[in-house]
């Protein structure tokens, strides 16, 4: 039922989720021209806004719990494990007030319509992946950026996409560049549940009637503890909410 509905209503949702990028693209070009970084900002959260909710048009809900009482004067570094594409809108969206920043392939700067904008002039770390000292400076960068201005980062920390939902151990090496520029952020882990299944057949159809999450989960205590240790926390504190096992 799921896949036959996907095929009705793909089209649909392809249909708003381009338009909505394009739409977007000149604002975004003017609110950054003309009045700059909050107003752009404002641009890209709607955007965002717009992105995520066009999964009503498949038919998915999309639920978004966060019962953690974080602060907006200090960094945040949230952890996350990455299941598909459709993860990042959400998190823009409803995570807006802690103005959360992505390390994103250099590659995606160019040619995709407001995404490449944003990815530009937002304020994250564009990375070649194939020059890790580039990779490693505009890591290095961005951790200035949230000290100075009390951003927050989104960390996908698998490395890659868990394409059937089982996560992958997490990778070390980001968060530990961003902890020796960014002393005193809160390492925040987010569980994604199900956005893996929207892409579970492919591009198309993507999949209908699903139940999307997004949970935000309780700070990682850092003190007295090695990167690792925090990084593996975190890790296991997202299996935990997915009920996938723990690594030791």
């Amino acid at each position: 039922m799921n896949k036959i509905l996907g095929i009705i209503l793909t089209p649909i949702f392809y249909l708003l989720f381009g338009l909505f990028l394009c739409i977007f693209h000149p604002v975004q070009w003017i609110c950054y021209k003309l009045f700059g970084y909050k107003a752009h900002k404002k641009s890209v959260d709607y955007l965002n806004f717009c992105l995520t909710y066009c999964n009503l048009f498949l038919l998915n809900s999309v639920s978004f719990k966060n019962e953690q009482n974080l602060p907006v004067d200090q960094p945040i570094i949230f952890v996350a494990n990455h299941q598909s594409m459709y993860d990042i809108p959400a998190l823009i969206w409803f995570l807006r007030k802690f103005q959360p920043k992505f390390i994103s392939k250099i590659e995606l700067t160019k040619g995709i319509p407001s995404i490449s904008f944003n990815l530009k002039y937002g304020g994250g770390a564009n990375i070649d992946r194939k020059d890790s000292k580039q990779a490693i400076g505009e890591i290095i960068k961005l951790g200035r950026r949230l000290k100075e201005n009390n951003w927050s980062t989104v960390i996908f920390a698998e490395g890659t996409r868990a394409r059937d939902g089982k996560m992958k151990p997490f990778q070390v090496g980001g968060i530990a560049t961003l902890l020796k520029t960014t002393p005193n952020a809160l390492i925040v882990p987010v569980a994604i549940e199900n956005s893996w299944k929207i892409v579970q057949y492919g591009s198309y159809p993507l999949n209908a009637l699903l139940n999307l999450r997004w949970t935000v989960l309780a700070p990682v205590e850092r003190e007295g503890k090695t990167t690792d240790e925090i990084v593996l926390e975190t890790e296991n504190a997202i299996r935990e909410q997915l009920n996938q096992p723990r690594r030791s």
